[in-house]
């Protein structure tokens, strides 16, 4: 099967690098997106919202010759649901990497410090839990490689349009938080996982680490995702 791998905020295609030979052994295509705006740091980012990269992914769902799987990690999720909503005839899974889907007229996140309308990377916006088992050495590699995001990514409101979407089977990676966390958000209707618990097939599978499992559990990572695609 054709995997599509989109990568969460400040990274590129190489972010995935711990995780694709797993999935490349096991006789499946991967597609790691960079996505527009994230060639490099001095990439032009002017005017680049989030619609942006959704067209970028559906350009290579259609190059693809049968069903994709697609993985969205973070902030990917939400470009990886837009794109289901789009092609849903065509994603025989989403698989979501501590994520998941957005609602439509919601945003990814509009509290982050939008600098000349990039967001660099300011690792103090995050909470200890989701830099769990980001040791010196792995916070040094992501603070090197990280590339400012485009701010409209970040604040662009969400466009859906096709209720197939929630026909398309996922499976949720929780790192950061539990499955048993999740669950209990859906239970008491919080809006934030609205969309998420309109899904008519979800699975649930935890990976206990922090909000970057491709850099602190690559091979886990690759086998839950595997375990995933096997399921579709």
């Amino acid at each position: 099967m054709d995997i599509i791998l989109i990568p969460g905020f400040w990274l590129d295609a190489s972010s995935w690098d711990e995780v694709t030979p797993a999935l490349e052994g096991a006789g499946h295509q991967v597609r790691a997106l960079t996505l527009p705006g994230l060639e490099s740091k001095d990439a032009d980012r002017r005017g680049i919202g989030l619609r942006d990269h959704v067209d970028a992914v559906i350009a290579v769902v259609d190059e693809a010759a049968g069903p994709v799987a697609v993985v969205g990690h973070s902030g990917g999720g939400a470009i990886a649901h837009a794109v289901a909503d789009a092609r849903p005839d065509r994603v025989a899974r989403l698989i979501y990497v501590d994520s998941g889907p957005l609602s439509d007229g919601g945003v990814i996140n509009d509290e982050l410090t939008v600098e000349n309308g990039e967001i660099p990377l300011d690792l103090s916006e995050f909470p200890p839990e989701e830099l769990r088992d980001m040791d010196g050495e792995l916070l040094a590699s992501f603070r090197a490689r990280a590339i400012p995001q485009p701010a409209g990514v970040a604040t662009d409101r969400q466009e859906l349009h096709d209720e197939r979407r929630y026909d398309v089977p996922a499976t949720v990676i929780t790192c950061a938080f539990s499955s048993d966390q999740l669950k209990a958000w859906i239970a008491q209707g919080a809006p934030f996982v609205a969309e998420l618990a309109a899904l008519r097939e979800v699975e649930f599978v935890d990976l206990p680490t922090g909000h970057w499992p491709q850099f602190t559990k690559p091979k886990e990572l690759a086998q839950a995702i595997l375990a995933a695609i096997d399921r579709a």
